[in-house]
């Protein structure tokens, strides 16, 4: 992807249903910046998330699919922050029967062919279906959310722009950015910057 932080699509929380809800940014109270932008960008993020294997036709993909994986997002998005850090968790019912509701279809199934040089690959079946897609990312987060353990490593990303959820399966639960690459790296820039300007002041 590109080189623009804000915009680019991330795969780096942890789980699928979190880099879903990752292709929308900006804090809370801000406004939001929209990664998944038209069906060109949903089939980069379905490839990107691994929810289908590379080569795959995704030719179905169109402002359908974007329009129900953005309506997914936002449930999740919901979803995961009204149960972040919190016991019990306060998400509505009304959302978690959506949730239920979207896990509920069966998933893509996958079968394991032969590659050109012997080796075996992972190919969908048949032509992906939106349904099925969703229901995978759906499952997934309901096992996250079920999951005691994965459920207490969930964790908001403490960049002053960022609203990113991750999984923190870093040593000691410490850490504090979505990527310390991103955030992690224009907090010390900032750090910097103010200790430079109150090193200057007379």
């Amino acid at each position: 992807m590109a080189a623009s932080a804000s915009y680019d699509l991330r795969f780096d929380s942890g789980r699928v249903c979190l880099d879903l809800v990752a292709t929308v940014g900006g804090r809370l109270s801000e406004e939001p910046v929209e990664r998944l932008d038209g069906p060109e960008r949903l089939r980069a993020w379905l490839m990107g998330a691994e929810l289908v294997p590379l080569g795959t036709c995704l030719e179905a993909v169109d402002a359908a699919w974007l329009t129900r994986f953005q309506a997914a997002r936002d449930l999740l998005h919901r979803v995961v922050h009204a149960e972040l850090d919190v016991d019990p968790g306060q998400a509505t019912a009304a959302d978690l029967e959506r949730l239920n509701a979207l896990a509920s279809t069966a998933p893509p199934a996958v079968r394991a062919v032969r590659n050109s040089d012997g080796t075996l690959v992972r190919v969908i079946a048949v032509t992906p279906d939106c349904g099925a897609l969703l229901a995978q990312i759906a499952r997934d987060a309901v096992e996250l959310l079920t999951d005691p353990v994965a459920r207490g490593q969930l964790r908001q990303c403490e960049g002053e722009t960022c609203s990113l959820v991750y999984l923190d399966t870093s040593r000691g639960r410490r850490r504090r950015w979505c990527s310390s690459e991103v955030c992690g790296n224009r907090e010390r820039v900032a750090r910097h910057r103010r200790r430079a300007v109150a090193a200057a002041r007379p």
